[in-house]
C-alpha cells in the first residue's frame, strides 16, 4: 500500500496546533526499540519542535525534526485526558 503524500508544511501546521498542549510521543529508535512518553509541546522552531516530558527521570531526546515525523520514526498525537 502506498502512503498518502504529505509534505513538511502540512506537518508543521499539524504540530503547531498542539503548541503548549499535552501530547503523546512515540519514537522508533531502531532494532525493535520503541519509546513512548507523554509531555507538553514546549517549543516550535523552523526546523524542529521540542517536547518537555512529564517524567523527570526521562533522559532521551526531547527535540525532534519535522522530517522525522514525515519519515515515520516519530509519531505525535494529542494526549487523551484521564
Amino acid at each position: 500500500m502506498i502512503k498518502p503524500t504529505q509534505n513538511i508544511q502540512t506537518i508543521k501546521n499539524e504540530i503547531k496546533n498542539y503548541y503548549e498542549k499535552d501530547v503523546c510521543v512515540r519514537v522508533n529508535l531502531g532494532r525493535n526499540k520503541i519509546v513512548s512518553f507523554t509531555g507538553r509541546l514546549s517549543g516550535i522552531y523552523p526546523a524542529l519542535f521540542t517536547v518537555q516530558p512529564y517524567d523527570k527521570n526521562y533522559r532521551g531526546k526531547t527535540s525532534y525534526a519535522y522530517s522525522e515525523v514525515l519519515c515515520g520514526s516519530v509519531k505525535v498525537k494529542r494526549a487523551e485526558k484521564a
